[in-house]
């Protein structure tokens, strides 16, 4: 754990145990209050409600409320405290935990007069109890200031520790995301002159080629060899540039249709003890290397999923060719988790993999959609649109890229899929 989530907890721990001391002092004044037999009821009834306003204000704490509500909140607490006061010296105690709650709601010139003035209330209310003051009435409510004092100071510095560990957190985070990012730029960049020299020294020479021969046909009386030269350079053209598209294509891909490397994709999945099928509905075809690309790396990711988080018995991988798209469904029968937020169950890992795949089909104009209930199972569908013939006779792509999350609760799994 960091030094900032150890600075949280230590917080968070602080706060719980300032409403443990209320409690505890308040209950303790409360049976000593009972115990001495004086005004029962109205103890009962003050000392219930002055639980349930500090009640309110930690459901307002919650909310992140205002300064204006949090300083009405405290007044009023003091005024239940002070009635309880005029009812018995036994909550006199109770003005320690008010002393926090003072200092901590109060800005820092408010805070000591109010400490001061909570001090004299209870050094007054001691002494109208006793009949007179002592030394005990009145060191006792003072030093326990004092140590409210100290403690607040404490606690304000550990809050500053901790914030300013925060932000050096997250500003190294944003600092390794830039990195990052450059890091991808100059690879991109790299990958894009590569393949522009490539080009230019493979098909583009052809291509120079061909046209100069096929001009010079063109002029001549008797093409003569020049129409085959141009046509042998034509092939060497067509080789480069399907030997550029196989180095850019997976190795998945490589001599196989999108449909064989699912089916090998699913029957890798049965060796981690999952009973996978796969599924072709419609009829097949051929599909563009990126569209193959990214449904491919969808579904690897679908199952690299079922395998680690799902716990799953049983998948279903369906491939799916519509008119105007096609479509991979993965349905799983495990654990499920909710689409919301996908990290907080320890089985549903960090929600990264789902960011990834719609970012993947957003590439290619596709959309995820994720329908997911905890105890259900889990069904992902990645759809990419495919040019189809309008009306016009002009092609169209429909359908816009993007991600669609499906809540908790939803039963209705997109047309086409086989779910277990």
């Amino acid at each position: 754990m960091s030094r900032a989530g150890r600075g949280q907890d230590a917080l968070t721990l602080l706060r719980r145990a300032e409403h443990v001391l209320f409690a505890a002092l308040l209950a303790i004044g409360a049976g000593e209050a009972w115990a001495d037999g004086g005004h029962r009821v109205a103890v009962l009834l003050t000392t219930l409600a002055v639980a349930a306003w500090y009640a309110v204000g930690m459901a307002l704490s919650r909310r992140a409320a205002g300064v204006r509500m949090a300083l009405l909140w405290l007044v009023v607490l003091t005024a239940g405290w002070t009635a309880l006061l005029a009812l018995s010296l036994s909550f006199v105690w109770l003005a320690f935990a008010l002393y926090l709650l003072c200092l901590q709601l109060l800005p820092p010139r408010a805070g000591l007069p109010g400490v001061a003035a909570l001090t004299a209330i209870a050094v007054a209310a001691a002494g109208a109890h006793r009949g007179g003051l002592d030394s005990g009435t009145v060191l006792g409510p003072v030093f326990g200031a004092a140590v409210a004092i100290v403690i607040t100071a404490v606690y304000r510095r550990l809050r500053r520790e901790s914030e300013a560990r925060a932000e050096l957190v997250r500003e190294l985070t944003r600092a390794q995301e830039r990195l990052a990012a450059t890091e991808r730029r100059e690879g991109i960049l790299a990958e894009r002159e590569r393949l522009a020299r490539e080009i230019h020294d493979t098909v583009a020479q052809n291509l120079s080629s061909i046209i100069l021969l096929l001009r010079s046909a063109r002029d001549a009386a008797d093409p003569g060899p020049q129409l085959e030269i141009a046509e042998h350079a034509a092939r060497g053209a067509l080789e480069d540039t399907r030997r550029l598209v196989r180095a850019l294509a997976p190795a998945e891909l490589t001599g196989r249709s999108l449909p064989e490397a699912l089916a090998r994709a699913v029957a890798d999945a049965r060796h981690f003890g999952v009973e996978a099928r796969f599924v072709v509905d419609g009829e097949t075809g051929p599909l563009p290397t990126p569209v193959a690309v990214a449904l491919l790396r969808v579904t690897q990711a679908a199952l690299a999923n079922v395998r680690a988080h799902a716990r799953a018995a049983t998948v279903v991988v369906t491939l799916a060719f519509q008119p105007a798209a096609v479509r991979v469904d993965v349905a799983d029968d495990g654990v499920g988790f909710d689409p919301r937020h996908p990290a907080a169950s320890p089985s549903s890992g960090t929600g990264l993999g789902l960011s990834a795949m719609s970012s993947r089909l957003a590439e290619v104009g596709g959309m995820l959609v994720v329908e997911s209930t905890p105890g259900e199972g889990t069904a992902i569908s990645a759809t990419v649109p495919l040019p189809v013939t309008g009306a016009a006779g002009a092609p169209a792509v429909a359908s816009p890229a993007g991600e669609a999350v499906r809540t908790p609760g939803t039963s209705s799994v997109a047309a086409g899929e086989a779910r277990p």
